[in-house]
């Protein structure tokens, strides 16, 4: 399976009074990765199309600290859905992992208040870069 990579600075404003990377800022660099992945891969705006996050699970395995400067994000996709897109994530530093992570996006009409089948083209690309 293919992953996606982007890499994601660590901001001051990211570090808590005990000098680390607050535990809330790891479900940020999961959205920032998955922003660019479907600016990158899908040639879409993460907030012009119709998803809904229905689910995030964040394993913590390391302190990311202001010095880190920089944390590399990679994405998989193991499967795909009829209406949904499961994601693996890890979380890296130079020091190694610090978390690993896990979602699922859901193609969802707001108008009707419920998932639809992702489109055509999102499955065919999705399927084409993850080897699936």
């Amino acid at each position: 399976m293919s992953t996606f990579t982007t890499e994601i600075a660590v901001r001051f404003r990211d570090v808590d009074s005990m000098g680390h990377v607050n535990n809330a800022v790891y479900a940020t660099y999961l959205e920032q990765a998955r922003a660019a992945y479907f600016r990158e891969v899908l040639g879409r705006d993460l907030s012009a199309v119709e998803t809904v996050l229905a689910s995030l699970s964040i394993d913590y395995r390391a302190p990311i600290d202001l010095d880190d400067e920089a944390v590399t994000v990679e994405i998989g996709v193991p499967e795909i859905g009829t209406a949904s897109v499961p994601m693996t994530y890890t979380i890296a530093t130079d020091a190694g992992v610090a978390a690993e992570a896990e979602s699922v996006q859901v193609s969802y009409d707001a108008d009707a208040g419920e998932s639809v089948p992702l489109p055509k083209d999102w499955r065919s690309t999705i399927r084409e870069y993850h080897d699936l």
